[in-house]
């Protein structure tokens, strides 16, 4: 990989500073942000032809993972990756492209049970052919070990408020 900077180098070139953060913590947070931005930024272009946004190619994803069965709209709202507080909408636009559908469920008939499409499966399978490109790029910058120890790092900052 040839020589690597010194840690905190390369975020000081990114946000054009002439000095390095105040402290450890800060300079840790900026660069989860401006790495979250980075991947976002892929995953969203990644996308582009598919005419799904992340968010709805999560709620795929997780209705996918849910069949035949789906689930009601609270238990897709609990699994989202981004906790996205407008979930019925998303539901909506993807019921309205014929990707999901929705009906009454059987032991409540106060809520709906959202379920997957083959149209959706469709397009959940080449939106995730299309973010495997993304998945290579990681895989580039990132050695398997790296991977593993950014996981554990990230897992030590959301696991104590994983609900």
């Amino acid at each position: 990989r040839g020589k690597v900077p010194p840690v905190g180098q390369k975020l000081i070139q990114r946000l054009q500073q002439t000095k390095p953060l105040e402290s450890p913590v800060d300079e840790a947070l900026v660069s989860l942000m401006v790495a979250s931005s980075w991947l976002s930024d892929r995953l969203e272009r990644a996308l582009q032809g598919l005419d799904v946004s992340m968010a709805q190619y999560n709620v795929l994803r997780i209705l996918g993972g849910a069949q035949p069965h789906g689930h009601p709209r609270c238990e897709v709202a609990r699994r989202m990756i981004d906790r996205a507080p407008d979930v019925t909408r998303l539901l909506d636009r993807l019921e309205s492209r014929g990707l999901v559908a929705r009906e009454r469920d059987a032991q409540d008939a106060r809520r709906s049970r959202a379920r997957i499409t083959p149209a959706g499966v469709d397009v959940l399978h080449r939106a995730t052919a299309a973010l495997g490109a993304v998945d290579a790029e990681v895989a580039k910058r990132l050695t398997t070990p790296e991977q593993r120890e950014l996981s554990r790092l990230c897992e030590a900052l959301f696991g104590p408020d994983v609900e």
